[in-house]
């Protein structure tokens, strides 16, 4: 009796094990189904239920639901997709595209260095894989690009984003720059169309749809209106019986250039069945946008179209396809109108795409192509890039930050040919929200400011200024009265300045704006000597009791060059001048010398001999305390003469001071005529 209880425990428990594994069998079964029509939410939800329940054991099963979660997790950019094919390698997932995948999804997470560990062990079997090449590649390079944003300035343009929804892919009504149509599945302003809010099983958010917003007189957008009238769904499609019908999907359109003509993506699953996206095209009327029109591209009506830009001619529609024969993923297309129909269509080829998807095309009136990409390198997910056709080829250029993140970066539009206008990103969402950012680019601005004095610091008001630039600008304008002065430069242009005043000499100033890429204010101040009385050169010095130029006297010896240079009508005396230590006639051949020195490294520099006179004084003409020096030290008396019979009377440190003022270099104009006549 017992043994046959043991047997009969022992048969129930095999039962319920078997049952158990047909049951989780054919669970998977049922999500792989949902997953191979696109149900990617349901799909993930039911590999979550079903990965719960299996055994350790069972490697090879969890490897393939884990994948399988991971791949739904990626599409729907969860962050918990990285866990999943981090799962999928620990139990030996026998693909190597799980390693390619992986390290996409840290990338996307803007983890880097682990995306490109991730690369590397893909690239092992696929040496020559263009976009994990490209992935490792960025990998090095995202922090580098990061540091080295465009001028361009974005920001959140909150008035077309509501809260917990997704909204993205604006684009301006034709040449409107004050009309706009997105894609929202924000859950107000509902159609009466629709009776009730149904979810996607493709996405688990509600269903997407178009939506218009125009400027008021005061410039702000407002008016955020469901476009109405676009589709019409029938009775049976709503019916009670049809419990896995979904609404229909609209989305990502494009505008002809006078507003009237609208193409957009349209998805309709019918009883849990993905048929993939279309093209539809709908005219406007008296306001109203009619019943939309499929457009009609390829032949077999199982190939998924979407995302339609059109041309300012309306004549070439650029759109996203998965048509066979292709690069990989989804591929850009494009094709051209015969009048009544779309025909000669043509692949955008390998400059354009790559084995990842090319989304999102926008082709700007400059025939610049726009669009989104995952296989180009980039700083994560998708990445806007632009491309320029060279003869027969498109070069591609990635659109750099701040437009693109390690997030999902899209669906941009110009507001005709500004630089300023919108795009679509979900950076930093951490429930993957799309959102619309505005864009600007500020005007390059190049200022040149600063003031004018004299020697001692007093502002000159009554100086003049000229302004004169090789791409022909020439402006004279007065110094403001407080002495300073502001001007706007042009771009790439190498001006001279010169300034003057009456009784002092002109100074010059050299500068470019050449190069520059970011605004920038240049600050020169202007110090004009004056040319009747003897100018004091602060930062001239010689070796102790020698007439030997100190290095450090460089700088003030160019300045003096670049004085001479700037008024060659004027001659001048170089006068030295020492202390009232020591002999008179030796202090005085002291100071010939350094005179001397002075002029000779002129000469050696381009002043003509004759324009310069060399003089030493010694200790013969004492400085004279004026206004400045009163104020620096205010126990010198002004007008007082610091000689010796003065300086005697000072305490030690203050005849120091009295006879390092005294020991100086300077010059004074003779002559404003030199080779006038």
């Amino acid at each position: 009796m017992r043994f046959k209880s043991i047997l009969v425990i022992t048969c129930a428990c095999s039962l319920v094990i078997a049952l158990s594994s047909c049951s989780i069998s054919a669970r998977i079964k049922r999500a792989d189904k949902r997953y191979n029509i696109g149900e990617y939410y349901q799909a993930a939800e039911m590999y979550k239920q079903v990965y719960r329940q299996l055994k350790g054991q069972d490697k090879s099963l969890r490897a393939h639901v884990a994948f399988q979660q991971g791949e739904c997790y990626r599409i729907l950019n969860n962050s918990r997709a990285a866990n999943s094919y981090k799962s999928a390698i620990r139990y030996h997932y026998p693909d190597s595209i799980v390693y390619l995948h992986y390290a996409q999804v840290l990338q996307y997470q803007g983890k880097y260095s682990e995306a490109a560990k991730q690369y590397d062990i893909y690239l092992e079997a696929h040496p020559n894989d263009y976009v994990a090449m490209a992935g490792k590649y960025a990998c090095g390079k995202a922090d580098v690009w990061r540091k080295q944003p465009s001028r361009y300035k974005v920001a959140v343009a909150k008035e077309f984003n509501a809260k917990r929804s997704s909204n993205f892919s604006p684009m301006f009504i034709g040449e409107d720059i004050d009309a706009l149509i997105f894609t929202s599945n924000r859950q107000e302003q509902k159609s009466t169309n629709r009776k009730k809010v149904r979810t996607s099983s493709v996405t688990g958010m509600p269903s997407f749809n178009l939506y218009s917003a125009r400027k008021n007189a005061a410039g702000k957008w407002e008016d955020i209106e469901l476009c109405e009238g676009l589709y019409k769904e029938s009775e049976n499609e709503e019916g009670e019986n049809q419990k896995q019908t979904t609404t229909a999907e609209l989305g990502a359109a494009s505008l002809s250039a006078d507003g009237r003509t609208m193409y957009f993506t349209y998805s309709k699953p019918i009883n849990g069945q993905d048929l993939g996206a279309k093209i539809y095209m709908s005219q406007r009327a008296s306001g109203e946008w009619g019943e939309a029109q499929e457009v009609k591209l390829f032949k077999d009506s199982s190939i998924t179209v979407g995302h339609p830009s059109i041309n300012m001619t309306g004549d070439t529609l650029y759109f996203v396809s998965d048509a066979p024969g292709g690069y990989g993923g989804k591929d850009i297309y494009m094709a051209i109108s015969n009048g009544s129909e779309w025909d000669d269509i043509r692949n955008m080829g390998p400059q354009i795409n790559t084995s990842d998807d090319e989304l999102f095309p926008y082709i700007r009136q400059d025939g610049r192509l726009y669009f989104a990409s995952k296989g180009h390198p980039g700083y994560g997910g998708l990445d806007l890039f632009y491309a320029v056709l060279q003869d027969t080829t498109w070069e591609v250029f990635n659109m750099g930050a701040p437009f693109n993140s390690n997030g999902d970066d899209f669906g941009i539009t110009f507001a005709g040919a500004t630089e300023n206008g919108f795009f679509s990103s979900n950076r930093g969402q951490k429930k993957g929200f799309d959102l619309i950012y505005s864009f600007v680019l500020p005007q390059l601005e190049f200022i040149i400011e600063g003031n004018v004095t004299d020697n001692n610091g007093e502002h000159l008001a009554d100086a003049t200024l000229r302004l004169v630039g090789n791409d022909g600008t020439n402006v004279k304008t007065q110094i403001r009265r407080d002495g300073t002065y502001r001007l706007k430069l042009n771009k790439d242009t190498r001006y001279a300045m010169l300034v003057n005043a009456r009784g002092y000499l002109n100074e010059k100033q050299i500068f470019t704006t050449e190069g520059l890429k970011d605004s920038y204010t240049y600050e020169h101040n202007f110090v004009l000597s004056p040319i009747s009385k003897p100018v004091k050169m602060g930062n001239i010095f010689f070796k102790f009791g020698s007439w030997e130029l100190s290095p450090d006297s460089e700088d003030g010896l160019n300045a003096l060059i670049k004085l001479l240079n700037d008024n060659p009508n004027i001659t001048i005396e170089m006068a030295a001048h020492t202390d009232m230590v020591g002999n008179n006639e030796a202090n005085q051949e002291l100071s010939l010398k350094r005179a001397k020195s002075v002029v000779d490294y002129l000469i050696k520099h381009g002043i003509e001999q004759e324009r310069l006179t060399p003089v030493g004084y010694g200790e013969e003409k004492p400085v004279v305390v004026d206004e400045v020096l009163h104020k620096q030290y205010p126990y010198l008396p002004k007008d007082q003469v610091l000689d010796e019979a003065f300086i005697t009377t000072l305490s030690a440190d203050k005849q120091e001071v009295c006879n390092s003022l005294n020991r100086r270099t300077e010059f004074r104009v003779l002559k404003t005529t030199y080779n006038l006549y």
